[in-house]
């Protein structure tokens, strides 16, 4: 494709202004880069960079992780949020370490093939890691793609067909440069073109900008709600594994029941913890973090 206008300021912006995040450094392995990936899904940089930094420490190596047990893995995920990805963070260091000798494959094929890895941390990988040309869509990209090229202020709820070969069609020809073009894009998203207060007067791309051009017109979808936490099932879901996280061992029901007043909402969030494979039942109404051994529970 010919050069687009849009590569040299957004490539000369990331250079000054890019944030210095340890999965971004010469030294940050694959792993690390996969980590991040997950735990930046959903949860703001400030929060992921100490787990980022203690997950690591503990389990500097998909083997490591994958010699420990799944509840740990839940443990060690702490507050995050949204602790199915710890399960999956595990089962992928599962697959790594039987199928490719544990080390995080560099195809987006065999990435995408990993247990809970989609198309987006798949491209993020190959890209970040392995310096591979591939469009990388995250909600940040996705928004100052829209905004540039369509004059939109957000974009769709789902990932389009359209905006997937806008993105195609951007990619710099070289790879090493593409890489670091999903990468700028991205932190320009996260810094400067964000959602609520876009900073258009010190973005790289005000000149080029459509929705800047037609005069920043308002989004005419559906209104944009943040989702409330107080009082609903995620939060009872993370009291009751906060409690078994902060447990050596097995605890009994009471010890659940004591953190949720709500006895209904209670049991359904219980309910799905077991369902996701977080929490394990046990005899004599006992629960405990998962142990990738099977538990025995009453029959009946």
């Amino acid at each position: 494709m010919p050069i687009s206008p849009l590569h040299a300021p957004v490539l000369a912006w990331y250079a000054e202004h890019a944030r210095d995040l340890p999965w971004r450094r010469p030294d940050a392995t694959p792993w690390g880069v996969l980590v991040s990936e997950v735990m930046l899904q959903q949860t703001p940089v400030n929060r992921v960079l100490p787990a980022y930094a203690e997950w690591l420490e503990r389990w500097p190596t998909p083997s490591a992780l994958a010699a420990d047990t799944p509840g740990e893995a839940v443990r060690q995920w702490g507050r995050l949020g949204y602790p199915r990805r710890a399960l999956r963070l595990y089962a992928a260091a599962q697959t790594i370490n039987a199928r490719h000798d544990g080390a995080v494959p560099a195809s987006y094929d065999d990435l995408r093939a990993l247990p809970g890895i989609g198309d987006y941390t798949a491209a993020a990988v190959a890209s970040f890691a392995y310096g591979q040309r591939h469009a990388v869509l995250d909600t940040n990209v996705r928004r100052v793609l829209t905004r540039v090229v369509d004059g939109v202020r957000y974009p769709p709820t789902a990932t389009t067909a359209r905006e997937r070969r806008t993105a195609q069609d951007l990619l710099p020809d070289a790879p090493a440069t593409a890489a670091r073009w999903a990468v700028a894009v991205m932190e320009v998203g996260a810094l400067v073109c964000t959602a609520a207060a876009p900073r258009c007067d010190s973005c790289p791309l005000y000149r080029e900008c459509a929705w800047r051009q037609a005069g920043r017109p308002d989004h005419d979808g559906p209104p944009r709600r943040r989702q409330s936490y107080e009082g609903t099932d995620r939060q009872c879901r993370g009291r009751l594994l906060r409690v078994l996280r902060e447990s050596d061992g097995a605890v009994p029901k009471a010890r659940l029941d004591a953190v949720w007043p709500d006895p209904v909402q209670r049991e359904r969030a219980l309910d799905t913890l077991v369902a996701d494979g977080l929490v394990e039942p046990l005899a004599r109404g006992r629960y405990r973090l998962p142990t990738g051994v099977p538990a025995v529970v009453p029959s009946g």
